[in-house]
């Protein structure tokens, strides 16, 4: 239950955690205390709750991917302990950091809203200091939540120092019509392989409906599928996934598909990967070039 959790973001409905278990294993997490309800029909891991906690005991907030749990944002990579920021002048002993992360910085109070850093706040350092990858599924999950793409360049437009150059790049490719962070973290290699240009997302027409895959170069008619066991698994999902690869094959996409354990923990694979169906393309672009 809790990896299940963790692959949905660290937050989750009900009906999506149903949808990837069982709604006995879902009010079993909740009775032994493995996940906790955030609100109606919201769940979260149980580091959620410990986030508030350790805040509370160290005198800090809620911080970076801690706050963003709070506020619904699902992650990339949940943390493996809460994170709490405090001010730049406090001197917190190592005995006294317990199973935090603690981070340094003068908050200012309307950027603290009931212990947790607000949602501009959280997103500005979550966009400066995580991993790209990581930073791209917290913007995509906070556009996608309702967070103000407006709002979120007049964060970025004056921003300066470390980091600012990512929090520039990552608003740019934010997108609310990303699924999920598996997929988020998908683009984020996928942004790098020069000469592909994904969008996430996107209704294929051939001249028919073929598909809606998670993310879509249209130019060289490749698509990528962000596959996860725990929506594609069983008969019909297999044949309603097989259906589909044959419809774009037949019409000349190259459709390729990638495993979770792939896009988190060997994104060199998966981006040599890219690069090579990239001059596939090409390579059959010159090769029709030449046949005219």
């Amino acid at each position: 239950m809790v990896e299940s959790l963790q692959r949905l973001g660290g937050v989750a409905t009900r009906a999506a955690l149903i949808g990837v278990t069982d709604r006995r294993s879902v009010d079993l997490a909740l009775e032994v205390g493995d996940i906790i309800a955030v609100a109606r029909g919201r769940y979260a891991l149980a580091e959620v709750d410990a986030a508030r906690r350790e805040a509370h005991r160290l005198t800090g907030a809620v911080c970076r991917r801690s706050a963003a749990q709070l506020w619904g944002w699902e992650l990339l990579r949940p943390p493996e302990v809460p994170e709490v920021t405090v001010p730049r002048n406090r001197n917190v002993a190592l005995p006294q950091r317990g199973s935090s992360s603690i981070h340094w910085a003068d908050l200012h109070r309307s950027e603290v809203d009931d212990g947790v850093t607000t949602r501009p706040r959280t997103l500005t350092d979550c966009l400066r200091t995580l991993p790209f990858d990581e930073a791209l599924a917290v913007a995509d999950s906070a556009l996608r939540s309702g967070f103000s793409p407006r709002l979120l360049r007049g964060l970025v437009a004056g921003a300066s120092g470390p980091g600012s150059a990512q929090m520039r790049r990552v608003a740019d490719l934010a997108s609310p019509d990303a699924a999920n962070p598996f997929e988020s973290g998908l683009r984020a290699i996928a942004v790098d392989v020069h000469g592909l240009t994904v969008r996430p997302q996107v209704s294929v027409y051939d001249p028919g409906f073929l598909g809606r895959p998670d993310l879509v170069d249209e130019r060289l008619r490749i698509a990528l599928e962000a596959d996860s066991f725990e929506w594609h698994g069983g008969r019909a999902a297999l044949r309603r996934d097989a259906r589909r690869y044959d419809a774009f094959a037949v019409r000349g996409w190259l459709v390729l598909r990638f495993a979770w354990e792939d896009v988190m923990f060997d994104q060199a694979w998966v981006r040599s990967i890219l690069v090579a169906a990239v001059a596939e393309r090409a390579d059959r672009a010159c090769v029709g070039c030449r046949a005219a």
